[in-house]
């Protein structure tokens, strides 16, 4: 059973919809010990971060991640598990993977300008090794947004993309990741993405 976390900020209609397509079973609640009942979780998101922060059921999602079961968040929802963002005023984030949260500066080094947000789609470069990308090729996938996760000092970047900086596109530690892009949009990628994080899940419940 897989929960989707619901704050009220999420897109929660495509997500549930690609589980169905990949044949899971799922939930979508509010309800704290449904949620940690669930054998893996999704924090979707759109909209702000500090408004998110607000909203979020920050010591079930805290909970939950202690427990070792796969956690997933996409979009905003990955941003909320780094430490801090900048969007709207310095707003502390959950903390479970270490980064910070920047705008895009709409101008590149050499003074020319581009578009913000990224939107559209970018080709994965994968960096390390992950269950996530277990069988997979490095393909494009779908992102709408204003903010990236800087981790060029940190040890969870799993793949990037590129939008005149680095993107942090697949991020990831231990049992806890992250997806920037919209997988349940970005085509047969995004889709085994989201297939590789349900295998896991599969996974640790049949070593229990």
């Amino acid at each position: 059973m897989i929960g989707i976390v619901d704050y009220g900020m999420g897109n929660l209609f495509s997500v549930s919809k690609a589980l169905e397509r990949l044949g899971a079973n799922y939930l979508i609640s509010a309800d704290k010990k449904e949620l940690l009942n669930t054998d893996a979780l999704i924090l979707p998101g759109v909209g702000s971060f500090r408004d998110a922060m607000d909203r979020l059921p920050v010591d079930t999602i805290k909970e939950f991640a202690e427990t070792g079961k796969p956690l997933l968040g996409i979009c905003l929802g990955m941003q909320l598990l780094f430490e801090t963002s900048e969007e709207n005023g310095l707003t502390k984030g959950l903390g479970l993977l270490p980064g910070s949260v920047r705008r895009f500066p709409g101008q590149t080094k050499d003074g020319g300008s581009y578009k913000v947000p990224h939107m559209g789609w970018n080709r994965l470069n994968f960096v390390k090794p992950s269950p996530l990308l277990e069988n997979l090729k490095e393909d494009y996938v779908y992102f709408v947004h204003s903010y990236y996760v800087d981790a060029s000092n940190s040890d969870v970047l799993i793949a990037k993309a590129d939008y005149h900086e680095q993107v942090a596109a697949v991020v990831g530690k231990d049992h806890i990741f992250g997806m920037q892009f919209h997988p349940e949009k970005s085509s047969q990628l995004g889709m085994a993405l989201l297939s590789n994080f349900l295998k896991m899940a599969v996974e640790r419940e049949a070593v229990r």
